[in-house]
């Protein structure tokens, strides 16, 4: 099974959306090189809203459905001064100062956390169950 992710466009500030796209079977290149960063197919919706994905001269029909458990794409940052100083400035929690009874600091250092961020929510999926059909062209016979 292959699953890939789709991006959905959202409001300003708000976590973005993304979709899997599960396949059954493989795809692979013609070179047998990676798949990463490539482009695979287009991805189309009809009228009623089934989506259709075109990978070369095959056609395949899918459904969306809701995934049972919604999954969350975290991002990891090692350094807090990289969090902090970036673009995701308000995402960082903030620490509060704790002392133990012998007056020393129990925090960790900022150069010493771990942050994570939301990256995306992925709430639903694109099902291809079907064997793709061949896209074949009418070619016209020569009389």
């Amino acid at each position: 099974m292959v699953q890939l992710y789709v991006k959905s466009p959202t409001a300003p500030g708000a976590t973005p959306e993304w979709m899997l796209i599960e396949l059954q079977g493989a795809i692979e290149s013609p070179d047998n090189e990676q798949l990463t960063g490539r482009f695979i197919g287009d991805l189309h919706f009809n009228l009623k809203g089934v989506p259709v994905l075109i990978i070369g001269h095959h056609i395949l029909y899918g459904k969306v459905t809701d995934l049972e458990k919604p999954f969350i794409v975290l991002m990891k940052n090692e350094n807090a001064a990289k969090v902090i100083d970036g673009d995701h400035a308000s995402d960082a929690m903030d620490v509060d100062s704790s002392q133990d009874g012998n007056g020393r600091d129990n925090t960790l250092s900022q150069q010493d956390d771990t942050y994570y961020y939301v990256n995306a929510v992925i709430k639903k999926k694109m099902i291809f169950k079907a064997r793709p059909k061949p896209i074949i062209t009418n070619v016209p016979k020569k009389v």
